[in-house]
């Protein structure tokens, strides 16, 4: 597998075939919007906290050029393509690729990058956390799921002691074997993971299993909406929580301990975190439409994702056949959204309200 570097060195020489590149004026301290013409991340929308960009100076826009052409190399609907021909295809379809800094201190940096889904139709979008380090003058990024963002995890400033022993173990993915796919019933345990919502309440079943972005890959996906839990979206287990699309945005990722990580997707009234430590059942904010990284919503709901990596570090959305989460055990259905869930001999269909169990 190709380093990080070397994929984002190919890509901006792709870039520079394309005559794309050439010298970038220094970015205002509030960077935010389309980056400049000239760069190779050009297109891509850029959020920068003043006291990031304040700290990065003039070096910022070798920072996000360094992001955006590995959040390119890894996205779906991109990685075949030149990072300027891949920007303007998503934009011809209404979608933006996002890079968010948040921190920097140092030779380090920190924040968030997504894909943003289509538009029309229910979809979760691509999203990785991120992580930068300086070295010998050259940017070098890790996103969420690969080598670089292990490495980095382990010794960037910007990560706290609990979240680094979270951190660890899910990009390097130690802690448990239930992580790897396996013969449904034999490998379910996913460490007590509950469903969205406070424990012993319960919500309707909208949507049973099926792709985070409503296409490709593992069903890894449910939806669920009113109940008696007040429509309160809360942290299916302890972890670390980052708020994907900033302040007032509607997709929260929470990383656990042994291995997984949960996204909840379309929620409003959300509670603005960054890589905050946070306990089982917090608040994460309530059902809603929130549609701030693209897909779409008919009506109030959360939409509830499982992911973990591969043995090769590849963050990704995972299996729920087969797994056990909130007291549930999950099984496909014989198409996306139609599958179901069993607990001492009750079935649960799209449509059934349901309580959240502990056991």
């Amino acid at each position: 597998m190709r380093s990080r570097r070397s994929v984002r060195a190919t890509l901006v020489a792709l870039a520079a075939t394309a005559g794309l590149l050439a010298a970038v004026p220094a970015a205002t301290a509030a960077l935010e919007g389309p980056a400049p013409a000239a760069s190779p991340s050009a297109g891509v929308t850029v959020k920068m906290a003043d006291a990031a960009a304040d700290r990065l100076g003039a070096d910022r826009e070798h920072l996000v050029d360094a992001v955006s052409a590995d959040v390119l190399a890894r996205s779906h609907d991109a990685k075949e393509l030149s990072p300027s021909t891949a920007v303007a295809r998503l934009a011809e379809e209404g979608r933006e690729v996002v890079v968010d800094v948040r921190k920097a201190a140092g030779d380090w940096a920190r924040g968030v990058a997504y894909v943003e889904a289509p538009r029309d139709h229910h979809g979760e979008p691509e999203g990785w956390l991120f992580l930068a380090h300086r070295e010998d003058g050259e940017w070098v990024p890790g996103l969420e799921g690969d080598q670089a963002f292990a490495d980095h995890v382990a010794e960037s400033p910007l990560v706290g002691k609990a979240e680094r022993e979270m951190m660890t173990a899910y990009a390097e993915h130690e802690a448990d074997p239930a992580a790897q796919p396996g013969p449904i019933g034999t490998q379910a345990n996913v460490n007590g993971l509950l469903l969205p919502w406070m424990p012993d309440y319960y919500m309707t079943l909208t949507g049973g299993p099926h792709a985070h972005d409503s296409a490709t890959g593992y069903w890894s996906a449910l939806d669920f909406a009113g109940g008696n839990a007040s429509g309160i979206v809360r942290s299916s287990r302890e972890g670390t929580a980052t708020s994907m699309c900033g302040s007032g945005g509607g997709w929260t990722r929470v990383i656990h301990p042994g291995g997984f990580s949960t996204d909840y997707y379309h929620m409003h009234n959300t509670t603005y975190y960054n890589g905050t430590t946070i306990s089982s059942s917090a608040r994460l904010g309530t059902i809603g439409v929130d549609t701030c990284a693209g897909g779409s919503a008919t009506g109030p709901h959360v939409h509830w994702s499982l992911r973990t990596y591969d043995a090769n570090l590849n963050g990704a959305y995972t299996w729920l056949n087969g797994r056990t989460i909130g007291g549930w055990t999950w099984y496909n259905g014989n198409a996306q959204y139609a599958g179901c869930g069993t607990r001492q001999g009750l079935t649960a269909c799209p449509g059934t309200a349901i309580y959240n169990r502990r056991a």
